[in-house]
């Protein structure tokens, strides 16, 4: 498993509920700009309509290389899921509070997939903690190694 891009921010801002892989819906020249590692999910989120789950603000760069059909960097891609986790997402992300963000992408067996989570939005208070266990284990592990 080759991990291509991380969305660094998401476990900071968001619980994490559940995981999921999915395939993409993709052009040649989005495979080959993906696998020169041309990508950021950061700003990226998924949502589910007509019993389909999209992923939308995910930015792959256009391929050098490609001709005048290279593809838009920020357009609307497919997940490719099996029925029953779609009806199972659906039922997840129709609660108060919960969506889905993409955390990885990865090449697996030469297929590019991506891990989506079912998450709720922290709030500041969480973030402050968060913020104060790391500096503890800094400390922790700075006395340590002396």
């Amino acid at each position: 498993m080759e991990i291509v891009s991380v969305n660094k921010k998401a476990c900071f801002n968001y619980e994490i509920i559940e995981k999921i892989e999915a395939g993409i819906s993709l052009k040649g020249t989005e495979v080959k700009s993906i696998r020169n590692r041309n990508v950021s999910i950061e700003e990226s989120h998924a949502q589910i309509k007509n019993s389909e789950v999209f992923l939308y603000n995910l930015h792959i760069s256009p391929y050098e290389q490609g001709n005048r059909d290279n593809h838009d960097p920020r357009r609307v891609r497919k997940l490719l899921l099996h029925r029953y986790e779609i009806k199972k997402l659906i039922g997840k992300v129709h609660q108060k509070g919960l969506s889905l963000v993409p955390l990885s992408l990865y090449i697996r067996n030469g297929k590019i997939k991506i891990e989506l989570a079912v998450v709720r939005g922290k709030r500041l208070i969480d973030k402050r903690e968060a913020i104060k266990k790391k500096t503890i284990e800094r400390e922790i592990e700075r006395i340590v190694k002396k």
